[in-house]
């Protein structure tokens, strides 16, 4: 595994109101949230990225408004169509 090291101004902490240690917990998630909504990791990978379970993962998701579903409308409407 490997580390990677982050330089945080201290304002940051003040503005978010979290403490450091608080704060390294969170990255990871947010991180991974970000990278399975753009596509670059799939749901599993991406709760192995936050350090959590799949299930959790796809639970917390729902907390920053991202949905498991990677279908678009049109492919929703398809699948609908072809039932």
């Amino acid at each position: 595994m490997s580390i990677v090291s982050l330089e945080i101004p201290e304002e940051i902490f003040i503005t978010l109101k979290e403490t450091p240690e608080n704060l390294s917990r969170e990255l990871p998630i947010l991180a991974a949230v970000k990278l399975f909504e753009l596509g670059k990791l799939s749901s599993g990978r991406a709760a192995q990225l936050a350090g959590i379970s799949r299930v959790e993962f796809l639970t917390i998701l729902g907390r920053y408004q991202v949905s498991p579903f990677s279908l678009t409308a049109e492919q929703l409407e398809q699948d609908v169509n072809n039932a």
